[in-house]
């Protein structure tokens, strides 16, 4: 198991502009990492940048790009590589779900969840992974969720990706072992981001019910399991007594539970009011 090492190892953090991935970056940024964060927009990535430069004093670099492109990630090696940078430690945070039961959504929508949440994640860390191999050191924090545990009815597709990212961050991770790499599963619960509004989930009974995770906290237990060399982290003890209790339930059990978390509750219900933009994202 690697351990916290007292070099500043420089860490690209896709998802970077809002939610966890940019609690993230303060995580890492606090303790002194240089960054690189990616997201699609240049304007906020720039002002997060300016406010991660004021607070903690670290190089930050930004790169936008939009990651659901094939084209995405040689785009964004080439400007890492003009920047003369070397990724050390790569967090594959970048991510969106969708609400809707799968034969009344768009096929277009399914695709760009996938696009997203596994075929960005797979085209990040291939090209990364090896050189870090290569050179006999690196990390690799992926943000899974515990969705990835259990079905989910109504975000079928969402629910699927996250268990891909869980069971492929597992097995890569034993492939690593004696290579000097490491690579690490966030499994969080639901947590207060515009991961909500985005995906149609503001009035869902997850949302207005639930008891929504801190991101600061979410991105606090990430970066200490990445920098330790944990494979599987579930952040929050509720969530972790969840996860353990669903290995006594059936599948269909499970999958009934969760179609609940994701049906509206009622308006005069909802403790938490509609809102544009909730802290964090992700």
């Amino acid at each position: 198991m690697a351990t916290f090492s007292s070099e500043r190892e420089r860490a690209l953090i896709t998802g970077a502009s809002s939610g966890i991935g940019l609690h993230l970056a303060h995580c890492f940024a606090a303790h002194g990492h240089p960054l690189c964060l990616v997201a699609p927009e240049a304007a906020e990535l720039a002002a997060v940048a300016a406010d991660i430069g004021e607070r903690h004093g670290v190089e930050v670099l930004t790169i936008a790009a939009d990651l659901e492109r094939d084209s995405a990630v040689a785009e964004l090696d080439g400007a890492l590589a003009d920047a003369g940078w070397t990724v050390e430690i790569l967090v594959n945070n970048a991510g969106h779900g969708f609400r809707g039961e799968f034969a009344a959504v768009p096929l277009a929508t399914h695709l760009s969840i996938l696009q997203l949440n596994v075929e960005a994640v797979l085209r990040m860390t291939s090209a990364f992974l090896p050189r870090m191999v290569q050179r006999g050191r690196g990390r690799v924090l992926n943000t899974a969720s515990i969705a990835g545990f259990e079905p989910g009815p109504g975000m079928a597709v969402y629910h699927a990706s996250k268990a891909f990212v869980l069971s492929w961050s597992e097995a890569v991770a034993t492939e690593l072992e004696g290579s000097g790499v490491t690579m690490t599963a966030l499994c969080p619960g639901p947590t207060d981001t515009d991961f909500f509004p985005k995906g149609g989930l503001e009035h869902s009974v997850a949302f207005q019910k639930a008891n929504l995770m801190d991101p600061e906290e979410v991105a606090r237990t990430g970066y200490e399991a990445v920098m330790a060399g944990e494979r599987v982290v579930v952040a929050g003890a509720a969530n972790k007594a969840m996860v353990f209790s669903r290995r006594f339930m059936s599948e269909h059990l499970q999958s009934k539970m969760n179609e609940k978390m994701y049906e509206d509750t009622d308006a005069d219900q909802r403790a938490r009011g509609d809102r544009e933009s909730p802290p964090g994202g992700g």
